[in-house]
């Protein structure tokens, strides 16, 4: 064996190519702790750790995630799939309820689905598990799914409704 002892110390290997990346943020009013200029902080910060590099922005400001109603960014990004217009092969999302508080957890199963099946994997960045296709991964996004549907739910009830605005009102 050779020990070539001339190697300067300081060439470090390339780093491998990022995976190119598409990100979603939405925030549905201003009251929400996490604003999309917050969410995308999150996800560059994830980007940066896990090999991607943020190549495209589609964003919902102030627009419910209860459904595709008056939300062009989620509607821009899935016509962009269905016409094959995407340059990115993974698409990054602060959490589950993000991309949809549906009130139907199998719609937002059904619009992730239609993602992934163009190839793009969807990457949830501020979750605990990874989403991977594991049964484990499957459960807990539908757990936290029918969660983000039922946290709407009571939003929608008045006296909900009324209790929550005090407790901002008093935190302010």
């Amino acid at each position: 064996m050779v020990i070539n002892w001339n190697t300067p110390q300081d060439e470090e290997p390339p780093d491998p190519p990022r995976v190119r990346a598409a990100e979603y943020v939405r925030m549905s009013t201003e009251h929400q702790q996490y604003s999309t200029d917050n969410q995308a902080v999150a996800i560059r910060r994830y980007a940066e750790a896990n090999g991607y590099e943020i190549v495209h922005t589609y964003k919902d400001d102030g627009k419910s995630g209860l459904n595709l109603s008056g939300r062009s960014g989620l509607r821009s990004l899935l016509a962009d799939i269905d016409a094959g217009r995407t340059d990115f092969q993974a698409l990054l999302v602060y959490d589950v309820s993000r991309l949809g508080r549906f009130q139907d957890p199998d719609e937002a199963a059904t619009h992730e689905l239609r993602i992934r099946a163009a190839g793009i994997q969807v990457e949830y960045c501020a979750e605990q598990f990874r989403n991977d296709g594991s049964i484990s991964s499957s459960i807990i996004k539908t757990v936290k799914r029918t969660m983000a549907a039922e946290y709407s739910r009571e939003l929608s009830v008045p006296e909900n409704l009324a209790a929550r605005l005090d407790r901002m009102e008093a935190a302010s």
